[in-house]
């Protein structure tokens, strides 16, 4: 796996290559602040589920995982214009470092380059990456027509993040196994183990801006709180004992101190178990995805993947 993410870094680096140097410049700010690549692992280890032993991912496999990653890299970029964020993975973001208009193009580019390397990989992949995109920017779009509502539902919640996350895991692993050329089955298992570990990422996403620090982070925590985002956990609290109190924190645009405050009501609640719940039971469903999979090095990564991701918040939480 280390080999073939060396090979998804190259690769990324030399699909952002343009004949504008900065155009290049900016758009490679973020590759080269580095990250996790889930998703292109993803695509990696869902492309080896049959082989019996561990080995190396073709180039086509490569090229999707650098796809998948360019979408990703090309919404975050949209993502910090829309909530001014000013850093990204502990570097400035690019709105920031150049502006929106630059970060807004730039971020234009990066999909468009994705869009270019899934067309060499079928119609049935460059479909599939064309409506991956619709469902990021209709999850997006659900998340923004419930800002500052203290109403907002559990259900609404879940329905953005099927969108704006979990739609993209779920195309990782679908891109992955495609390309690998396995059985129509085998490829619904590790789409339907990508569609539920992303929303169980997301939840704990969530669940991290509200317990972590900005240095855990790698950006500013609370962040949502400001932008009027109102997760799982801050949805549940709401629910709580506490609720009258937070939902008049909450509501409209407020200020740091009231961040905090925030903040502090929904780490003190109920509600921090019981969105760490719900991520567990999305993780038990990503694994059952899996149970008639053959028992294969990669089968036993994405299975130990899910006891990695409910680690990040126990072990914030001692």
């Amino acid at each position: 796996m280390a080999a073939d993410l060396e090979r998804i870094e190259a690769g990324l680096r030399r699909a952002v290559e343009a004949d504008e140097p900065f155009l290049t410049e900016v758009a490679r700010h973020l590759i080269d602040a580095g990250g996790k690549r889930i998703r292109p692992a993803l695509a990696i280890t869902a492309s080896l589920v049959a082989n019996p032993q561990p080995g190396s991912a073709t180039d086509d496999v490569i090229s999707g995982g650098v796809a998948v990653e360019l979408v990703h890299q090309g919404s975050l970029y949209h993502d910090d214009v829309m909530d001014g964020a000013d850093t990204r993975r502990t570097v400035e973001s690019v709105n920031a470092r150049w502006g929106n208009l630059e970060a807004i193009l730039a971020g234009d580019y990066l999909l468009a380059r994705a869009s270019q390397i899934a067309a060499s990989l079928g119609t049935e992949v460059a479909g599939l990456l064309a409506s991956t995109i619709a469902s990021l920017c209709e999850g997006q779009i659900r998340e923004m027509r419930h800002a500052f509502d203290v109403d907002r539902t559990r259900e609404a919640y879940l329905t953005s993040i099927s969108g704006k996350t979990a739609a993209l895991l779920a195309t990782a692993a679908r891109v992955g196994a495609i390309v690998a050329d396995h059985p129509r089955p085998l490829i619904e298992a590790v789409a339907d183990f990508g569609h539920h570990y992303g929303m169980a990422f997301q939840v704990i996403d969530d669940i991290l801006d509200v317990v972590a620090t900005d240095e855990q982070l790698g950006k500013p925590a609370g962040n949502d709180l400001v932008e009027g985002v109102y997760t799982l956990p801050v949805i549940l609290a709401m629910e709580g004992p506490s609720g009258d109190e937070l939902r008049n924190l909450l509501g409209g645009p407020i200020d740091d101190a009231t961040r905090d405050k925030a903040r502090m009501i929904v780490r003190s609640d109920p509600a921090i178990a019981a969105a760490t719940g719900t991520a567990m039971e999305f993780t038990d469903r990503a694994r059952a995805s899996l149970v008639d999979l053959p028992d294969t090095p990669a089968v036993s990564t994405l299975r130990s993947t899910c006891d990695l991701l409910l680690a990040r918040v126990a072990d914030l939480n001692g």
